[in-house]
């Protein structure tokens, strides 16, 4: 005797399928709902811990007085012109960074001799730290702007760097010998496997060169500047202004959480670039 599926088939006969069923709104977001959770607790303990003066203004402060001095800042002090020249340092800093990360990190990557011959200079410059470089880079460049991007763009170069020359390395052998089969041009290769392949490291890279690149402003700033929010941060400890120090660095941090969820956006919707076998 036949016996009934226990499963409709209908639907896949008809070359239907089923809708995968569908999430929560707690599920969806429930990563920000811990993460926004634990952070409003804390702030929450931490303000309670302020209003009742357990806490000494001379050596720290509370999420209302940083509230307070942002605002005052921001309206009636050089706050809005400190974020436009630490964003203005950045941004060129990190497009030169990217820029030249990625179109070096492609040649070397690819051509073996080139490798070979830059790599005792690079690998140098790598290991070397860029704090150490600053004052000579402020004897060179001075106390202005182009101090502080070329300051970004060594701090944010060599991961986009060191991340498109692992990426074009990774390249499927088995792929380049088929295409070489089809004698294909090496244009087509770079087109169509080396650069789509190493997109994702290439990423991976970026969002790396964006934390970094965020720290060299910082610390450019504080080294040789008079304005800026790196500076703010180093008037701040050195003045015993901690709320003025902490508005620095809660905007430096939320610049960085902005970026990095973009870049880690953008990581995801290019991952569907890698070739498959």
């Amino acid at each position: 005797m036949a016996q009934t599926p226990l499963v409709d088939t209908e639907p896949v006969a008809a070359g239907l399928r089923p809708l995968p069923p569908r999430r929560s709104l707690y599920k969806k977001h429930e990563a920000l709902i811990w993460g926004g959770g634990a952070v409003l607790l804390a702030t929450t303990v931490w303000q309670a811990c302020w209003a009742a003066g357990w806490i000494s203004p001379l050596f720290f402060t509370g999420p209302s007085a940083i509230a307070s001095r942002f605002y005052d800042d921001l309206l009636h002090a050089h706050l809005r012109s400190d974020m436009a020249y630490s964003g203005r340092n950045f941004i060129v800093g990190f497009a030169m960074a990217l820029v030249g990360g990625v179109v070096l990190g492609v040649i070397v990557g690819w051509y073996r001799r080139v490798e070979m011959l830059l790599n005792p200079f690079l690998t140098t410059l790598y290991a070397t730290p860029r704090v150490a470089m600053i004052p000579l880079i402020i004897i060179w460049f001075g106390i202005g702007m182009w101090s502080k991007v070329v300051i970004v763009f060594l701090s944010a170069f060599f991961p986009i760097l060191v991340n498109t020359i692992g990426g074009v390395k990774a390249t499927d052998p088995d792929l380049l010998r088929a295409a070489r089969a089809f004698c294909a041009s090496d244009r087509q290769i770079f087109t169509t496997l080396a650069i789509p392949g190493s997109v994702p490291f290439i990423l991976t890279g970026v969002r790396q060169g964006v934390m970094l690149g965020l720290i060299g402003v910082a610390v450019g700033e504080m080294f040789g500047g008079s304005e800026g929010i790196g500076f703010m941060v180093s008037y701040g400890g050195q003045t015993f202004a901690t709320d003025t120090l902490f508005v620095g660095v809660l905007i430096i941090a939320f610049a960085g959480i902005v970026l990095t969820a973009l870049t880690e956006r953008l990581e995801r919707q290019f991952s569907r670039w890698r070739p498959e076998r």
